[in-house]
């Protein structure tokens, strides 16, 4: 019989994070789940043998260090990691304030930076494990008015996540890039998605891109987050996972088309950029 894996997921209470805690308790995963309250866990997911909510600020190394002793006191081990607490902060670079901006590196960066420091160390020595960062569409492309903030925690996701990569490999350690397209959770809900607090109205494609985030693309995003949890559980069972790893025909479209720009512009300016060598 397989030995079930202990998973470790952040931002547990709501969205994918909580579509795949529901996933895994239902095919008899040992589950340590993270939110910023432990009743936020137990509301939306209740009680289980097999289930650890566990209450932590992602933003504090020294909180995160304790929810992960506490998984390992309860469980023995951590063979799983999901990185998924984050949110997505709206605004352009100049309405968002240096609080609202790095307040979205911490949650979505930083955050996942401190679950790292406190997990490698485990699978170091245990000489095996997965991590999963969930990154965003929004990692491999920045164009889009009032996001560059989220995007660029985003990008900044990935650039840790390839290194993190290499990093871990020799110690039988994987680690998978997740680049999520659109999946309709409530991640671009009120209470989710924050807004800038002094928006300028001249910036008028700023505004209509975050209305649409806000009223078209919210209830109605193309993708199943019960698909995308059971493919997370199928990624987490091979012998050979991949490093990047996109979810969703939208996501899939996105980097075609991010590729083809980029193709055709390296190309167009070819002559400058094999202009500067001795």
């Amino acid at each position: 019989m397989e030995t079930k894996k202990v998973w470790f997921v952040t931002g547990a209470s709501k969205g994918l994070g909580l579509t795949l805690v529901k996933a895994l308790l239902a095919d008899g995963y040992c589950v340590a789940a993270t939110s910023r309250t432990q009743q936020g866990l137990l509301d939306a997911i209740g009680k289980h043998s097999n289930f650890l909510p566990v209450e932590m600020d992602i933003t504090d190394n020294e909180d995160v260090a304790k929810a992960v002793q506490i998984a390992c006191e309860r469980f023995g081990k951590i063979d799983v990691i999901v990185n998924n607490a984050g949110y997505s902060q709206i605004g352009t670079l100049e309405e968002l304030t240096d609080h609202e901006a790095r307040r979205n590196f911490d949650v979505n960066v930083f955050g996942s930076i401190n679950v790292i420091r406190n997990t490698t160390p485990l699978l170091r020595r245990q000489k095996s494990g997965h991590i999963f960062n969930i990154a965003s569409v929004g990692g491999l492309v920045g164009s889009f008015p009032a996001f560059g903030i989220y995007c660029s925690t985003k990008f900044a996701v990935a650039g840790f996540t390839e290194a993190l990569a290499v990093e871990m490999k020799p110690f039988g350690v994987h680690t998978t890039l997740v680049y999520p397209g659109y999946f309709r959770t409530d991640f671009l809900a009120k209470g989710s998605v924050q807004t800038p607090e002094n928006p300028i109205q001249e910036y008028v494609a700023a505004r209509e891109m975050e209305a649409a985030h806000l009223n078209q693309i919210n209830g109605n995003q193309p993708n199943d987050p019960q698909k995308a949890a059971a493919l997370f559980i199928e990624i987490s069972k091979l012998e050979n996972p991949p490093t990047h790893l996109l979810m969703g025909e939208d996501a899939y479209d996105m980097l075609q088309n991010k590729i083809k720009i980029l193709t055709e512009e390296s190309e167009k300016w070819k002559d400058y950029t094999l202009s500067t060598g001795y």
